[in-house]
């Protein structure tokens, strides 16, 4: 399931102004797991607009009290996990039988499919610890699929760094330039690029303009076509079937998830961890797990 496809190309401001922003949403500061204290960024109300995404959640804290709880056994089924660890050490454990710890800069891609029980738990009780985590839909076709993991160390990221070090971009799913991620999904074809800005700079990333796209800003200031997004906002940007790609502009020391992929336009139905094509699907899983739906 981690093979690679394609070889679009990306150019910095050669192919257009890029898409308008359409919205902006501030993340929403709240605790899950056993008490973790993160901002959540796109929930159930903009599951449809942003298909085939599902969530996205911001944790960064140096307060161990925010994190020290993590996230004991719990299950999901029905699609994807990609975490992303900016800074920190976490383990993953699941029933599977992988295990694992994701460091600084790492990346762990979890395909929960037709049913897994994981913990994510910190590796450390001081310092910092920040990262994103998303949630990928799979096709109904893939709902089935056997639970699969894998780490990568930030060095098996590529990254390209613009020459005279204006900005590195790591991708981490999809393609930049002539670099591609280590996973690719088909179907879905994410991209997930984290954009890293050493000087004031545009970065044009260019995209299917079939697919949806938004950015967090998790660093400094970013804007496209002159409208900020603040840090901590999730930026959507307008569907535009003749717009090749986005245009981000940086200050130095400004960091922005880019985040974009194929709707599925199949129906989504969740229930907390599960997420399926319908109601009955649930009940199903519900009385596998032993309750009562």
């Amino acid at each position: 399931m981690d093979t690679m496809e394609g070889n679009a190309h990306t150019a910095v401001g050669s192919q257009g102004v890029g898409r308008p922003i359409e919205s902006l949403h501030p993340g929403r500061v709240t605790k899950d797991g056993a008490g973790v204290v993160l901002t959540r960024l796109l929930e159930s109300g903009l599951q449809r607009r942003l298909d085939p995404f599902l969530m996205l959640d911001l944790f960064g804290s140096d307060v161990p009290e925010d994190y020290l709880a993590g996230f004991p056994t719990h299950p999901h089924r029905g699609f994807e996990t990609i975490t992303y660890m900016l800074t920190g050490r976490m383990r993953h454990a699941d029933s599977a039988g992988h295990s694992g710890v994701i460091e600084s800069g790492g990346m762990q891609w979890m395909t929960a499919g037709r049913g897994i029980l994981h913990s994510e738990m910190p590796e450390q009780e001081s310092g910092r610890m920040a990262g994103l985590q998303l949630w990928l839909n799979l096709p109904a076709r893939d709902k089935d699929t056997p639970p699969w993991y894998r780490d990568f160390r930030a060095e098996e990221l590529p990254r390209w760094r613009e020459p005279g070090g204006a900005y590195d971009v790591v991708v981490l799913a999809g393609r930049y330039r002539h670099l591609q991620g280590p996973v690719a999904r088909p179907t879905t074809d994410p991209y997930l690029l984290d954009l890293r800005w050493q000087d004031a700079a545009d970065i044009f990333v260019e995209l299917p303009t079939t697919h949806v796209a938004f950015a967090v800003p998790y660093q400094g200031t970013v804007s496209a076509q002159g409208k900020v997004i603040p840090t901590a906002h999730l930026g959507i940007f307008a569907d535009d079937p003749e717009n090749r790609g986005v245009l981000l502009s940086g200050e130095a020391g400004s960091a922005a998830l880019m985040v974009a992929g194929q709707p599925l336009r199949e129906p989504i139905v969740q229930y907390g961890p599960f997420v399926l094509n319908s109601d009955e699907a649930i009940r199903e899983t519900l009385r596998g797990c032993g309750k009562n739906p």
